[in-house]
Protein backbone atom coordinates (compact mmCIF):
# COMPACT_ATOMS: atom_id res chain seq x y z
CA UNK A 1 0.00 0.00 0.00
CA UNK A 2 1.30 3.44 -0.98
CA UNK A 3 0.41 6.48 1.16
CA UNK A 4 1.08 10.06 0.09
CA UNK A 5 1.41 12.43 3.05
CA UNK A 6 0.60 15.95 1.83
CA UNK A 7 2.39 18.35 4.17
CA UNK A 8 0.95 21.73 3.17
CA UNK A 9 1.35 25.34 4.27
CA UNK A 10 -2.24 26.52 4.42
CA UNK A 11 -3.54 29.97 5.36
CA UNK A 12 -6.35 30.40 7.84
CA UNK A 13 -9.58 31.23 6.03
CA UNK A 14 -8.07 31.16 2.51
CA UNK A 15 -10.52 28.51 1.32
CA UNK A 16 -9.98 28.83 -2.40
CA UNK A 17 -6.21 28.78 -2.08
CA UNK A 18 -6.25 25.95 0.47
CA UNK A 19 -8.65 23.87 -1.60
CA UNK A 20 -6.52 24.34 -4.71
CA UNK A 21 -3.46 23.06 -2.84
CA UNK A 22 -5.41 20.00 -1.76
CA UNK A 23 -6.63 19.33 -5.31
CA UNK A 24 -3.09 19.61 -6.65
CA UNK A 25 -2.02 17.12 -3.99
CA UNK A 26 -4.64 14.66 -5.21
CA UNK A 27 -3.26 14.99 -8.74
CA UNK A 28 0.23 14.37 -7.35
CA UNK A 29 -1.02 11.27 -5.55
CA UNK A 30 -2.39 9.83 -8.78
CA UNK A 31 0.85 10.69 -10.56
CA UNK A 32 2.82 8.81 -7.89
CA UNK A 33 0.32 5.92 -7.97
CA UNK A 34 -0.61 6.36 -4.30
CA UNK A 35 -3.56 4.52 -2.77
CA UNK A 36 -4.14 6.81 0.22
CA UNK A 37 -3.69 10.58 0.64
CA UNK A 38 -3.35 12.00 4.15
CA UNK A 39 -3.66 15.69 5.01
CA UNK A 40 -3.14 17.56 8.29
CA UNK A 41 -5.60 18.70 10.94
CA UNK A 42 -8.04 21.37 9.64
CA UNK A 43 -6.22 21.38 6.29
CA UNK A 44 -9.22 22.96 4.58
CA UNK A 45 -9.38 26.07 6.77
CA UNK A 46 -5.94 26.28 8.39
CA UNK A 47 -5.18 25.85 12.09
CA UNK A 48 -6.02 27.50 14.49
CA UNK A 49 -9.02 29.45 13.15
CA UNK A 50 -10.04 30.58 16.66
CA UNK A 51 -13.20 32.74 16.83
CA UNK A 52 -13.62 32.73 13.05
CA UNK A 53 -15.40 29.45 13.82
CA UNK A 54 -18.30 31.39 15.35
CA UNK A 55 -19.14 32.94 11.96
CA UNK A 56 -21.66 30.97 9.90
CA UNK A 57 -20.04 32.09 6.64
CA UNK A 58 -16.75 30.45 7.68
CA UNK A 59 -18.41 27.06 8.15
CA UNK A 60 -20.45 27.43 4.97
CA UNK A 61 -17.30 28.06 2.92
CA UNK A 62 -15.71 25.01 4.50
CA UNK A 63 -18.66 22.84 3.50
CA UNK A 64 -18.51 24.07 -0.11
CA UNK A 65 -14.76 23.44 -0.22
CA UNK A 66 -15.24 19.92 1.09
CA UNK A 67 -17.64 19.15 -1.77
CA UNK A 68 -14.97 20.22 -4.28
CA UNK A 69 -12.45 17.92 -2.62
CA UNK A 70 -14.88 14.97 -2.60
CA UNK A 71 -15.51 15.40 -6.33
CA UNK A 72 -11.76 15.23 -7.05
CA UNK A 73 -10.94 11.98 -5.22
CA UNK A 74 -11.45 9.53 -8.05
CA UNK A 75 -9.45 6.34 -7.44
CA UNK A 76 -8.17 7.49 -4.03
CA UNK A 77 -8.80 6.99 -0.31
CA UNK A 78 -8.46 10.48 1.18
CA UNK A 79 -8.37 11.70 4.78
CA UNK A 80 -8.56 15.48 5.17
CA UNK A 81 -8.93 17.71 8.22
CA UNK A 82 -12.02 19.94 8.43
CA UNK A 83 -14.40 21.56 10.87
CA UNK A 84 -17.95 20.26 10.59
CA UNK A 85 -21.21 21.27 12.20
CA UNK A 86 -24.25 19.32 13.26
CA UNK A 87 -25.83 20.48 16.52
CA UNK A 88 -22.26 21.31 17.59
CA UNK A 89 -18.92 22.09 15.98
CA UNK A 90 -16.45 19.22 15.63
CA UNK A 91 -12.76 19.13 14.82
CA UNK A 92 -13.01 16.33 12.27
CA UNK A 93 -11.35 14.25 9.62
CA UNK A 94 -13.42 13.60 6.52
CA UNK A 95 -12.88 10.08 5.14
CA UNK A 96 -13.49 9.94 1.39
CA UNK A 97 -13.12 7.07 -1.06
CA UNK A 98 -13.44 7.41 -4.83
CA UNK A 99 -15.70 10.51 -4.76
CA UNK A 100 -17.84 9.21 -1.88
CA UNK A 101 -17.88 10.63 1.64
CA UNK A 102 -17.70 7.59 3.91
CA UNK A 103 -17.99 9.48 7.18
CA UNK A 104 -16.03 11.40 9.79
CA UNK A 105 -13.73 10.90 12.71
CA UNK A 106 -14.38 13.57 15.34
CA UNK A 107 -11.41 14.42 17.54
CA UNK A 108 -11.82 12.83 20.98
CA UNK A 109 -9.29 14.76 23.04
CA UNK A 110 -9.60 18.55 22.93
CA UNK A 111 -6.56 20.29 24.47
CA UNK A 112 -7.17 23.34 26.63
CA UNK A 113 -3.60 23.95 27.88
CA UNK A 114 -0.79 26.18 26.70
CA UNK A 115 -1.67 27.62 23.24
CA UNK A 116 -4.77 25.44 22.83
CA UNK A 117 -8.39 26.24 23.68
CA UNK A 118 -10.32 23.69 21.64
CA UNK A 119 -13.06 23.05 24.22
CA UNK A 120 -14.12 26.65 23.60
CA UNK A 121 -15.23 25.63 20.12
CA UNK A 122 -15.76 21.90 19.75
CA UNK A 123 -17.68 18.98 21.15
CA UNK A 124 -15.44 15.90 21.55
CA UNK A 125 -15.96 12.78 19.48
CA UNK A 126 -17.55 9.72 21.07
CA UNK A 127 -17.12 6.97 18.47
CA UNK A 128 -14.15 5.23 16.90
CA UNK A 129 -14.15 2.85 13.98
CA UNK A 130 -11.83 1.44 11.35
CA UNK A 131 -12.28 2.04 7.64
CA UNK A 132 -11.70 -0.91 5.33
CA UNK A 133 -9.80 -0.25 2.11
CA UNK A 134 -8.03 -2.72 -0.16
CA UNK A 135 -8.21 -5.43 2.47
CA UNK A 136 -6.72 -3.26 5.24
CA UNK A 137 -8.37 -1.86 8.37
CA UNK A 138 -7.41 1.81 8.65
CA UNK A 139 -7.83 3.80 11.86
CA UNK A 140 -7.91 7.62 11.94
CA UNK A 141 -7.05 9.93 14.84
CA UNK A 142 -6.44 13.67 15.12
CA UNK A 143 -3.33 15.08 16.82
CA UNK A 144 -4.09 15.06 20.58
CA UNK A 145 -5.91 11.72 20.29
CA UNK A 146 -2.47 10.07 20.49
CA UNK A 147 -0.94 12.14 23.30
CA UNK A 148 -2.77 10.56 26.23
CA UNK A 149 -1.34 7.15 25.37
CA UNK A 150 2.08 6.83 26.95
CA UNK A 151 1.33 9.45 29.59
CA UNK A 152 2.37 12.55 27.67
CA UNK A 153 -0.81 14.35 28.78
CA UNK A 154 -3.61 13.29 31.09
CA UNK A 155 -7.21 12.63 30.00
CA UNK A 156 -10.05 10.52 31.36
CA UNK A 157 -10.11 8.41 28.20
CA UNK A 158 -7.55 7.04 25.77
CA UNK A 159 -8.61 6.58 22.10
CA UNK A 160 -5.68 4.24 21.44
CA UNK A 161 -6.97 1.72 23.97
CA UNK A 162 -10.36 1.79 22.28
CA UNK A 163 -8.72 1.28 18.89
CA UNK A 164 -6.85 -1.76 20.21
CA UNK A 165 -10.12 -3.67 20.29
CA UNK A 166 -10.65 -2.91 16.58
CA UNK A 167 -7.24 -4.34 15.56
CA UNK A 168 -6.28 -1.82 12.86
CA UNK A 169 -3.60 -2.55 10.24
CA UNK A 170 -2.61 1.11 9.93
CA UNK A 171 -3.13 4.24 12.02
CA UNK A 172 -3.30 7.64 10.33
CA UNK A 173 -2.97 10.81 12.40
CA UNK A 174 -3.79 14.33 11.23
CA UNK A 175 -1.75 16.82 13.24
CA UNK A 176 -1.38 20.56 13.76
CA UNK A 177 1.29 20.48 16.45
CA UNK A 178 3.09 23.83 16.93
CA UNK A 179 6.87 23.90 16.94
CA UNK A 180 8.88 24.25 20.13
CA UNK A 181 12.51 23.47 20.86
CA UNK A 182 13.09 19.72 20.26
CA UNK A 183 9.37 19.15 19.58
CA UNK A 184 10.01 16.88 16.54
CA UNK A 185 11.71 14.34 18.82
CA UNK A 186 8.81 14.47 21.27
CA UNK A 187 6.27 13.76 18.53
CA UNK A 188 8.26 10.72 17.51
CA UNK A 189 8.12 9.39 21.08
CA UNK A 190 4.38 10.10 21.20
CA UNK A 191 3.80 7.86 18.16
CA UNK A 192 5.96 4.99 19.38
CA UNK A 193 3.59 4.24 22.28
CA UNK A 194 0.53 3.52 20.04
CA UNK A 195 2.72 1.40 17.75
CA UNK A 196 3.61 -0.81 20.70
CA UNK A 197 -0.01 -1.12 21.78
CA UNK A 198 -1.60 -1.60 18.35
CA UNK A 199 1.20 -3.46 16.62
CA UNK A 200 0.73 -1.49 13.40
CA UNK A 201 2.47 1.43 11.65
CA UNK A 202 1.56 5.01 12.55
CA UNK A 203 1.72 7.81 9.98
CA UNK A 204 1.46 11.41 11.16
CA UNK A 205 0.81 14.28 8.74
CA UNK A 206 1.91 17.55 10.31
CA UNK A 207 0.95 21.07 9.33
CA UNK A 208 3.73 23.41 8.21
CA UNK A 209 3.87 27.20 8.15
CA UNK A 210 3.59 30.32 10.25
CA UNK A 211 0.24 31.25 11.79
CA UNK A 212 0.57 34.52 13.73
CA UNK A 213 2.78 33.68 16.74
CA UNK A 214 2.78 29.93 16.09
CA UNK A 215 5.09 28.10 13.72
CA UNK A 216 4.35 24.59 12.49
CA UNK A 217 7.46 22.70 11.48
CA UNK A 218 6.16 19.84 9.36
CA UNK A 219 8.49 16.83 9.69
CA UNK A 220 5.60 14.46 8.91
CA UNK A 221 6.71 10.88 9.42
CA UNK A 222 5.99 7.16 9.54
CA UNK A 223 6.87 4.83 12.40
CA UNK A 224 6.74 1.17 11.36
CA UNK A 225 5.23 -1.73 13.30
CA UNK A 226 8.54 -2.24 15.14
CA UNK A 227 8.53 1.37 16.40
CA UNK A 228 11.34 2.50 14.08
CA UNK A 229 11.24 5.84 12.25
CA UNK A 230 10.80 4.76 8.65
CA UNK A 231 10.31 7.94 6.63
CA UNK A 232 10.25 11.66 7.40
CA UNK A 233 9.24 14.70 5.37
CA UNK A 234 11.26 17.89 5.22
CA UNK A 235 11.05 20.42 8.02
CA UNK A 236 9.75 23.98 7.68
CA UNK A 237 8.59 23.63 4.07
CA UNK A 238 5.87 21.99 2.07
CA UNK A 239 6.60 18.42 1.07
CA UNK A 240 5.05 15.28 -0.36
CA UNK A 241 6.13 12.16 1.49
CA UNK A 242 5.40 8.90 -0.32
CA UNK A 243 5.41 5.88 1.98
CA UNK A 244 5.42 2.39 0.51
CA UNK A 245 4.96 -0.01 3.40
CA UNK A 246 6.09 -2.96 1.28
CA UNK A 247 9.56 -1.60 0.53
CA UNK A 248 12.73 -1.38 2.66
CA UNK A 249 13.82 1.95 4.10
CA UNK A 250 16.68 3.76 5.78
CA UNK A 251 16.23 5.60 9.09
CA UNK A 252 16.39 9.41 8.67
CA UNK A 253 18.97 11.24 10.77
CA UNK A 254 17.69 13.60 13.51
CA UNK A 255 17.55 17.33 12.84
CA UNK A 256 19.79 19.91 14.52
CA UNK A 257 17.74 21.60 17.31
CA UNK A 258 19.43 25.01 16.91
CA UNK A 259 19.03 24.87 13.14
CA UNK A 260 15.36 24.04 13.70
CA UNK A 261 14.92 27.15 15.87
CA UNK A 262 16.57 29.28 13.20
CA UNK A 263 14.36 27.83 10.48
CA UNK A 264 11.28 28.33 12.66
CA UNK A 265 12.10 32.01 13.10
CA UNK A 266 12.73 32.46 9.38
CA UNK A 267 9.47 30.73 8.46
CA UNK A 268 7.58 32.67 11.13
CA UNK A 269 8.78 36.00 9.71
CA UNK A 270 8.23 34.99 6.07
CA UNK A 271 4.66 33.79 6.56
CA UNK A 272 3.73 36.67 8.87
CA UNK A 273 4.63 39.04 6.05
CA UNK A 274 3.61 37.14 2.94
CA UNK A 275 0.28 35.85 4.23
CA UNK A 276 -0.72 39.45 4.99
CA UNK A 277 0.57 40.81 1.68
CA UNK A 278 3.60 42.65 3.11
CA UNK A 279 7.09 42.37 1.69
CA UNK A 280 9.43 44.88 3.35
CA UNK A 281 10.83 45.16 6.87
CA UNK A 282 12.91 47.71 8.72
CA UNK A 283 14.68 47.45 12.06
CA UNK A 284 17.01 49.38 14.28
CA UNK A 285 20.59 48.12 13.95
CA UNK A 286 22.61 48.96 17.06
CA UNK A 287 25.81 46.98 16.59
CA UNK A 288 24.60 44.54 19.25
CA UNK A 289 23.98 40.84 18.85
CA UNK A 290 20.18 40.89 19.11
CA UNK A 291 19.61 43.24 16.19
CA UNK A 292 22.34 41.42 14.25
CA UNK A 293 20.48 38.13 14.63
CA UNK A 294 17.13 39.68 13.68
CA UNK A 295 18.64 41.31 10.59
CA UNK A 296 20.11 37.96 9.52
CA UNK A 297 16.75 36.22 9.96
CA UNK A 298 14.92 39.00 8.09
CA UNK A 299 17.31 38.81 5.14
CA UNK A 300 16.81 35.03 4.93
CA UNK A 301 13.02 35.34 5.24
CA UNK A 302 12.31 38.31 2.98
CA UNK A 303 15.34 38.74 0.73
CA UNK A 304 18.14 41.28 1.03
CA UNK A 305 16.31 43.79 -1.19
CA UNK A 306 13.39 43.96 1.27
CA UNK A 307 15.24 44.74 4.50
CA UNK A 308 16.25 48.22 5.68
CA UNK A 309 18.57 48.62 8.68
CA UNK A 310 18.38 51.97 10.47
CA UNK A 311 21.44 52.97 12.49
CA UNK A 312 20.55 55.63 15.07
CA UNK A 313 23.63 56.76 17.04
CA UNK A 314 23.44 58.96 20.12
CA UNK A 315 26.13 60.64 22.23
CA UNK A 316 26.58 57.33 24.05
CA UNK A 317 26.99 55.13 20.96
CA UNK A 318 30.53 53.84 20.60
CA UNK A 319 32.38 54.12 17.31
CA UNK A 320 32.94 50.37 17.35
CA UNK A 321 29.19 49.70 17.59
CA UNK A 322 28.49 51.89 14.58
CA UNK A 323 31.26 50.20 12.61
CA UNK A 324 29.94 46.77 13.59
CA UNK A 325 26.41 47.70 12.51
CA UNK A 326 27.61 48.90 9.10
CA UNK A 327 29.84 45.84 8.66
CA UNK A 328 26.90 43.53 9.35
CA UNK A 329 24.66 45.38 6.88
CA UNK A 330 27.36 45.04 4.22
CA UNK A 331 27.85 41.33 4.99
CA UNK A 332 24.11 40.77 4.60
CA UNK A 333 23.95 43.06 1.56
CA UNK A 334 20.97 44.90 3.03
CA UNK A 335 20.33 48.63 2.78
CA UNK A 336 21.19 50.76 5.77
CA UNK A 337 20.46 54.33 6.71
CA UNK A 338 22.12 56.40 9.41
CA UNK A 339 19.79 58.71 11.35
CA UNK A 340 21.58 60.37 14.32
CA UNK A 341 19.30 61.09 17.29
CA UNK A 342 21.49 63.66 19.04
CA UNK A 343 19.41 66.56 17.69
CA UNK A 344 15.98 65.43 18.92
CA UNK A 345 17.50 64.12 22.15
CA UNK A 346 19.03 67.51 22.93
CA UNK A 347 15.76 69.24 22.03
CA UNK A 348 13.83 67.06 24.46
CA UNK A 349 16.37 67.68 27.22
CA UNK A 350 16.16 71.43 26.65
CA UNK A 351 12.36 71.32 26.54
CA UNK A 352 12.08 69.55 29.89
CA UNK A 353 15.02 71.20 31.67
CA UNK A 354 12.71 73.75 33.29
CA UNK A 355 10.75 70.99 35.03
CA UNK A 356 13.72 68.81 35.93
CA UNK A 357 16.25 71.45 36.92
CA UNK A 358 18.65 70.10 39.53
CA UNK A 359 17.55 66.51 39.08
CA UNK A 360 20.23 64.03 37.98
CA UNK A 361 20.02 62.03 34.78
CA UNK A 362 18.47 58.60 35.33
CA UNK A 363 16.42 56.01 33.47
CA UNK A 364 14.19 58.82 32.18
CA UNK A 365 16.85 60.08 29.82
CA UNK A 366 17.82 56.53 28.86
CA UNK A 367 14.24 55.70 27.89
CA UNK A 368 13.92 58.97 26.00
CA UNK A 369 16.62 57.84 23.55
CA UNK A 370 14.88 54.51 23.03
CA UNK A 371 11.57 56.25 22.37
CA UNK A 372 13.12 58.63 19.86
CA UNK A 373 14.48 55.62 17.99
CA UNK A 374 11.10 53.94 18.11
CA UNK A 375 9.43 57.06 16.71
CA UNK A 376 11.92 57.19 13.84
CA UNK A 377 11.31 53.55 12.95
CA UNK A 378 7.54 53.99 13.06
CA UNK A 379 7.78 57.14 10.92
CA UNK A 380 9.75 55.19 8.30
CA UNK A 381 7.15 52.46 8.53
CA UNK A 382 4.27 54.86 7.93
CA UNK A 383 5.91 56.89 5.18
CA UNK A 384 7.65 54.13 3.24
CA UNK A 385 5.55 51.03 3.87
CA UNK A 386 7.91 48.92 5.96
CA UNK A 387 6.84 46.73 8.87
CA UNK A 388 9.04 47.27 11.91
CA UNK A 389 10.74 44.19 13.35
CA UNK A 390 11.23 44.24 17.10
CA UNK A 391 14.68 43.02 18.19
CA UNK A 392 14.19 42.36 21.92
CA UNK A 393 14.99 38.90 23.32
CA UNK A 394 13.15 36.79 25.90
CA UNK A 395 15.63 37.46 28.71
CA UNK A 396 15.09 41.21 28.43
CA UNK A 397 11.34 40.83 28.11
CA UNK A 398 11.29 38.62 31.19
CA UNK A 399 12.66 41.33 33.46
CA UNK A 400 11.22 44.34 31.67
CA UNK A 401 14.68 45.40 30.49
CA UNK A 402 13.08 47.26 27.60
CA UNK A 403 11.25 50.53 26.98
CA UNK A 404 7.54 50.88 26.30
CA UNK A 405 6.90 52.87 23.11
CA UNK A 406 10.62 52.67 22.39
CA UNK A 407 12.55 49.49 21.69
CA UNK A 408 9.32 47.54 22.33
CA UNK A 409 7.65 48.97 19.20
CA UNK A 410 7.12 46.94 16.07
CA UNK A 411 4.78 44.65 14.16
CA UNK A 412 6.50 41.40 15.15
CA UNK A 413 8.86 40.31 17.93
CA UNK A 414 11.23 38.08 16.00
CA UNK A 415 13.31 36.78 18.94
CA UNK A 416 11.02 37.61 21.86
CA UNK A 417 10.89 33.89 22.73
CA UNK A 418 14.65 33.39 22.37
CA UNK A 419 16.80 33.57 25.51
CA UNK A 420 19.99 35.63 25.33
CA UNK A 421 22.19 32.54 25.60
CA UNK A 422 20.29 31.06 22.65
CA UNK A 423 20.86 34.27 20.70
CA UNK A 424 24.58 33.55 20.89
CA UNK A 425 24.08 29.92 19.82
CA UNK A 426 21.99 30.97 16.84
CA UNK A 427 24.55 33.58 15.86
CA UNK A 428 27.34 31.00 15.96
CA UNK A 429 25.21 28.69 13.81
CA UNK A 430 24.72 31.46 11.24
CA UNK A 431 28.52 31.86 11.17
CA UNK A 432 29.16 28.13 10.75
CA UNK A 433 30.54 28.46 7.21
CA UNK A 434 31.66 32.07 7.05
CA UNK A 435 31.59 35.17 9.25
CA UNK A 436 28.23 36.81 8.60
CA UNK A 437 27.78 38.38 12.03
CA UNK A 438 31.10 40.10 12.82
CA UNK A 439 33.04 38.36 15.57
CA UNK A 440 33.36 41.69 17.38
CA UNK A 441 29.57 41.77 17.82
CA UNK A 442 29.53 38.28 19.32
CA UNK A 443 32.47 38.98 21.62
CA UNK A 444 31.41 42.35 23.03
CA UNK A 445 29.75 42.61 26.43
CA UNK A 446 26.00 43.24 26.04
CA UNK A 447 25.06 46.89 26.46
CA UNK A 448 22.13 49.16 25.64
CA UNK A 449 24.53 52.15 25.28
CA UNK A 450 22.06 54.59 26.81
CA UNK A 451 24.64 56.06 29.19
CA UNK A 452 28.43 56.10 29.49
CA UNK A 453 30.15 52.73 30.00
CA UNK A 454 26.82 50.95 30.44
CA UNK A 455 26.66 47.15 30.61
CA UNK A 456 23.58 44.93 30.92
CA UNK A 457 25.14 43.34 33.99
CA UNK A 458 24.88 46.70 35.79
CA UNK A 459 21.24 45.85 36.50
CA UNK A 460 20.86 42.21 35.39
CA UNK A 461 22.49 38.96 36.53
CA UNK A 462 24.84 37.27 34.08
CA UNK A 463 22.71 35.90 31.25
CA UNK A 464 23.97 32.35 31.81
CA UNK A 465 22.41 32.52 35.29
CA UNK A 466 19.38 34.60 34.37
CA UNK A 467 18.36 32.30 31.53
CA UNK A 468 18.50 29.23 33.77
CA UNK A 469 16.07 30.86 36.20
CA UNK A 470 13.75 32.04 33.41
CA UNK A 471 13.64 28.63 31.75
CA UNK A 472 13.09 26.70 34.97
CA UNK A 473 10.42 29.08 36.25
CA UNK A 474 8.52 29.89 33.06
CA UNK A 475 8.81 26.61 31.15
CA UNK A 476 9.16 24.04 33.94
CA UNK A 477 7.21 25.85 36.69
CA UNK A 478 9.81 25.10 39.37
CA UNK A 479 9.63 26.96 42.67
CA UNK A 480 12.33 29.44 43.63
CA UNK A 481 13.64 27.01 46.25
CA UNK A 482 13.82 24.15 43.72
CA UNK A 483 15.65 26.34 41.19
CA UNK A 484 18.17 27.47 43.80
CA UNK A 485 18.84 23.90 44.92
CA UNK A 486 19.03 22.41 41.43
CA UNK A 487 21.48 24.99 40.06
CA UNK A 488 23.28 25.97 43.29
CA UNK A 489 22.14 29.58 43.11
CA UNK A 490 21.59 32.07 45.90
CA UNK A 491 17.92 32.03 46.89
CA UNK A 492 17.65 35.86 47.14
CA UNK A 493 18.91 36.15 43.53
CA UNK A 494 16.34 33.63 42.27
CA UNK A 495 13.60 35.30 44.28
CA UNK A 496 14.50 38.72 42.85
CA UNK A 497 14.44 37.47 39.27
CA UNK A 498 11.01 35.88 39.74
CA UNK A 499 9.71 39.04 41.40
CA UNK A 500 10.93 41.13 38.47
CA UNK A 501 9.31 38.74 36.00
CA UNK A 502 5.93 39.40 37.58
CA UNK A 503 6.50 43.15 37.84
CA UNK A 504 7.08 43.29 34.08
CA UNK A 505 3.77 41.64 33.15
CA UNK A 506 2.16 44.98 32.24
CA UNK A 507 4.94 45.67 29.75
CA UNK A 508 4.63 42.32 28.04
CA UNK A 509 0.89 42.89 27.53
CA UNK A 510 1.86 45.84 25.30
CA UNK A 511 4.60 44.08 23.36
CA UNK A 512 4.17 43.11 19.70
CA UNK A 513 3.22 39.52 18.89
CA UNK A 514 6.28 37.28 19.01
CA UNK A 515 7.23 34.02 17.32
CA UNK A 516 6.93 31.08 19.72
CA UNK A 517 9.85 28.64 19.66
CA UNK A 518 10.02 27.45 23.28
CA UNK A 519 7.84 25.21 25.39
CA UNK A 520 6.31 28.29 27.02
CA UNK A 521 6.46 31.78 25.54
CA UNK A 522 5.57 34.98 27.38
CA UNK A 523 2.64 35.66 25.10
CA UNK A 524 0.42 33.07 23.45
CA UNK A 525 -0.24 30.23 25.89
CA UNK A 526 0.66 32.11 29.09
CA UNK A 527 -1.91 33.98 31.19
CA UNK A 528 -1.01 35.79 34.39
CA UNK A 529 -2.74 38.76 36.03
CA UNK A 530 -0.96 42.11 36.10
CA UNK A 531 -2.32 43.02 39.53
CA UNK A 532 -1.61 40.21 42.01
CA UNK A 533 0.11 39.72 45.35
CA UNK A 534 0.73 35.98 45.41
CA UNK A 535 4.32 35.12 46.32
CA UNK A 536 5.43 32.17 44.20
Amino acid sequence: MRILVAQLNQTIGAFEENTQRILLSLDEARRQKADIVLFSEMALCGYPPEDLLFHASFIEKMERSLQKVIAATEGLFVVVGIVRKDAFLHNSAAIICDKKLLGFHDKWLLPTYDVFDESRYFKPGEELRVWEYKGKKIAVTICEDLWAHGGFVSYAKDPVLTLKQLKPDLLLNLSASPFAYQKPLLRLDVCKAPVKTLGCPVIMCCQVGGMDQLVFDGYSFCVDAQGVLRERAKGFEEDYLLIDLSKPHSTPSPSNPIEDVYKALVLGVRDYFHKQGFTRACLGLSGGIDSALVASIAKEALGKENVLAVIMPSRYSSLSSMEDAKALAKNLEISFREVPIEGPFTSYLNLLELFWKGKPHDITEENMQSRIRGMILMAISNKEGYLVLNTGNKSELALGYCTLYGDMCGALGVISDVLKTQVYKLSEWINKEKEVIPRSIINKAPTAELKHNQKDTDTLPEYAILDVVIEEYIENLLSKEAIARKHVLALPLVKDVIHRIHLAEYKRRQAPPGIRVSKKSFQVGRRYPIVEKHEL
